[in-house]
């Protein structure tokens, strides 16, 4: 088990540090390493894997209990009693290591072995709601206000704040809880992280993971702590002395990290968890404690759709010529708001001499004229439209300073919740002033404009020949390719845009603007050529 990893120079290992003062120095106060370390345990009763250690020693300020190797530190002062527990059925050895500190950051340390018989048991109608007949995933009830929030421990409700629908960052709503148990009596817990592993958490416990950071008073955080605590763990649910039904995580979190690892359930049923956390607000943060809310559903089982996609359901040959085809595309036309969101040059237009079949290809050329630039944006949008697929598209980019020809594809909502909530697949970008390299690139909600899913790869005569840009779009992962050899695979939740929702293609050149950068002063025109665009499915 990995729990927060700190490190703590010389603690674990020292027995007594002892600090010398001249005469001068002692204005600063007498500096005594503490003595007599003495550690009591008792494991409670019936086989729940509860520990209670109760360290004693002279002239100790402060303690710290490692309950496992390598974990967070529970602290204490002088006669205070912290508890644990540990969630694996079995038997087993622990090894427990007390820090005692005293004045000048002096310190000793002792370990103790204990003998664990842990037999956990969840009742079946309470283990048949959390984890159903094995396995069961949970998301954050994010649509629904008061889904998370925080309040006075004298309270029972979230007095100081209370989320709105869809309020917090979406790192927090990426997030899958998996609970599960086997034949046995184990039970095993999963947080699955979204995007970059980032989990949301407490701007206030920051420091307890990043030391050298300086939080932002009262602006939580995404940040991966994936490789400091437990994300494939274990779980239980039981009654404690107040007769509260408590579940703890043993070395995890319930996807927001408050510093709480056994919380309080307040509502438990097929469809809904609700539980409440106590934070121990470090005292460097103002000291005291805050109960924090949240609130689960059921992830919606969505029918998984996975790879191979054989079968082709679209495709444009581009074996007419004239106009593309009015059943399959039409057109987005002018400058845009603010240049298409994007300060471009161009001007779309739906004029020949922008965009055209002919001899079996669809052309769109961006040209200098009159002062300006003109180009051509076609898209399927409200013609076609689909869920999942393969698309592949064969073609040729065009060249000079300042082109930035794309294929890519926007969610079929967008005229419902706008850009970038309707999520973007960019199967292929270029710019001229960048030549042969090919980008890919995802946007969704916290990860938008300039700060996309992102990958580039050379392309060597991208301008000069034909190749195949492709993406296979499944209900778990997003794997983009160039003549069929992947460079760049994502996986998402649920929780994105890209889940079970339809999509519609676009093909353009734009002009300048934010990513195509200067335009050369001597550009006159370039085409970017597709010899088709197909779409395959189940």
């Amino acid at each position: 088990m990995n729990a927060i990893k700190k490190i703590y120079p010389m603690l674990i290992l020292s027995i007594l540090l002892f600090i010398g003062c001249q005469e001068d120095d002692a204005k600063l106060g007498s500096i005594i390493a503490p003595t007599n370390l003495q550690i009591e345990a008792v494991v409670e009763d019936g086989q729940t894997g509860g520990v209670m250690i109760t360290p004693q020693a002279d002239n100790a300020l402060n303690f710290h209990i490692f309950f496992t190797p390598n974990s967070d530190p529970v602290l204490a002062t002088p006669g205070e009693s912290p508890t644990f527990r540990y969630t694996r059925s079995g038997q087993y050895s622990v090894l427990i290591t007390v820090v005692a500190f005293g004045t000048g950051g002096t310190s000793s340390s002792k370990s103790i072995e204990l003998d664990l018989d842990v037999r956990l048991f969840i009742d079946q109608e309470t283990l048949q709601m959390i984890a159903g007949d094995g396995s069961k995933r949970w998301v954050w009830d994010s649509a629904v206000g008061g889904h998370f929030g925080v309040g006075p421990t004298t309270n029972d409700f979230p007095e100081f704040f209370s989320a709105s629908p869809n309020q917090l960052d979406p790192c927090l709503y990426d997030d899958v809880l998996v609970f599960g148990y086997d034949g046995n009596d184990n039970y095993s817990f999963e947080l699955i992280t979204g995007n970059n592993n980032e989990s949301f958490m407490n701007w206030a416990e920051v420091t307890s993971f990043f030391p050298n950071d300086t939080p932002t008073q009262f602006v939580d955080e995404c940040r991966d702590i994936s490789d400091q605590i437990e994300t494939n763990t274990s779980f239980v649910i039981f009654d404690n002395d107040e007769g509260k039904q408590m579940l703890s995580i043993e070395n995890g979190m319930l996807s927001y990290w408050s510093g709480a690892t056994e919380y309080e359930v307040v509502e438990l049923t097929s469809d809904k968890l609700t539980v409440r956390g106590i934070q121990d607000v470090p005292a460097d943060f103002g000291g005291g404690q805050l109960a924090w809310y949240h609130t689960f559903i059921p992830e919606t089982p969505g029918e998984v759709v996975e790879p191979p996609f054989n079968n082709l359901v679209w495709a444009d040959e581009f074996d007419v010529d004239g106009a593309p085809n009015p059943a399959s595309w039409t057109y987005d036309l002018g400058t845009g708001d603010n240049g298409w969101g994007n300060n471009e040059s161009q001007s779309y237009t739906n004029d020949p001499s922008n965009v055209i079949v002919e001899s079996g290809m669809l052309k769109i050329t961006a040209k200098a004229e009159n002062g300006g630039y003109t180009s051509a944006r076609i898209k399927t949008q409200g013609l076609v439209e689909f869920t999942y697929g393969k698309v592949e598209v064969r073609a040729k980019l065009p060249s000079g300073g300042g082109t930035w020809p794309a294929i890519w594809m926007l969610g079929a909502n967008i005229t419902e919740v706008s850009w970038p909530d309707c999520g973007e697949i960019d199967i292929m970008e270029h710019v001229g002033n960048n030549q042969d390299v090919v980008s890919s690139a995802l946007h969704f909600p916290g990860n938008s404009g300039g700060n996309p899913i992102f990958k580039a790869n050379d392309v060597p005569g991208a301008s000069t020949d034909f190749h195949v840009y492709g993406v296979e779009w499944s209900s778990s992962q997003i794997v983009f390719s160039i003549d069929d050899v992947v460079y760049h695979t994502y996986s998402y939740s649920s929780s994105l845009p890209f889940y079970n929702k339809d999509f519609f293609l676009i093909l353009n050149v734009a002009m300048g603007g934010g990513f195509g950068g200067t335009i050369d002063p001597a550009f006159t025109e370039s085409s970017m050529e597709i010899d088709y665009v197909r779409v395959y499915q189940k």
